[in-house]
C-alpha cells in the first residue's frame, strides 16, 4: 500500500478566560477585535484581513513572514454560529501558493461562574509539505493566548 500523502489529526485545546462568554464571542465575531489577536501575529506582517461574520460568510487573512520568504493565506467559511455559544469554521491554509491543509474548527463557549471556558477543536487534513498537526496545535495555543491578552487589555 502506498504511503499516504495526507495526515489526519484531531486535537482539543481548553482555555479559560476571566471574562463572560459575551466578551469572548465578541472577540471571535467582531472584525476589529479578531484582527487584534488573530491577524496581527508575531513574526509576520498582515497584508489584509477581511471578515464577513455570518453563516456562509468568509474570512481571508494574508500574512507575510518577516523573513520575506513565505506568504500565508487563510481562507475561511463560517459554517455554524450560535451567538455567545459556538462558532464553527472550515478553512484552508496556503503557503506560497500551495494549499497545505484543510480543517474544521469548533469554538465552544461555556460560562463557568468566574468567566468562560473555551473548548477549541480542530479536525485537520495536512498535505505534503504541511506544517503538521503538532506545529498547528502549537500555533493555535499561541493564538488563544493572544486572545486572552486581547481580552485582558
Amino acid at each position: 500500500m502506498p504511503e499516504t500523502a495526507v495526515v489526519h489529526s484531531t486535537y482539543v485545546i481548553e482555555h479559560n478566560y476571566a471574562v463572560p462568554p459575551e466578551r469572548v464571542y465578541a472577540a471571535l465575531s467582531d472584525p476589529a477585535k479578531k484582527r487584534r489577536w488573530f491577524g496581527e501575529g508575531e513574526g509576520s506582517t498582515t497584508e489584509s484581513f477581511e471578515m464577513d461574520f455570518r453563516v456562509g460568510g468568509t474570512e481571508r487573512t494574508v500574512r507575510h513572514h518577516n523573513s520575506g520568504t513565505m506568504t500565508f493565506i487563510n481562507d475561511t467559511v463560517y459554517r455554524d454560529i450560535v451567538p455567545g455559544r459556538r462558532v464553527v469554521i472550515a478553512y484552508n491554509m496556503t503557503v506560497n501558493g500551495k494549499c497545505i491543509s484543510s480543517s474544521l474548527i469548533t469554538y465552544e463557549l461555556f460560562p463557568n461562574g468566574t468567566g468562560t471556558d473555551l473548548i477549541f477543536t480542530e479536525q485537520g487534513a495536512f498535505y505534503e509539505g504541511a506544517d503538521g498537526p503538532q506545529m498547528r496545535q502549537d500555533g493555535w495555543r499561541k493564538l488563544l493566548e493572544a486572545l486572552g491578552k486581547s481580552l485582558a487589555a
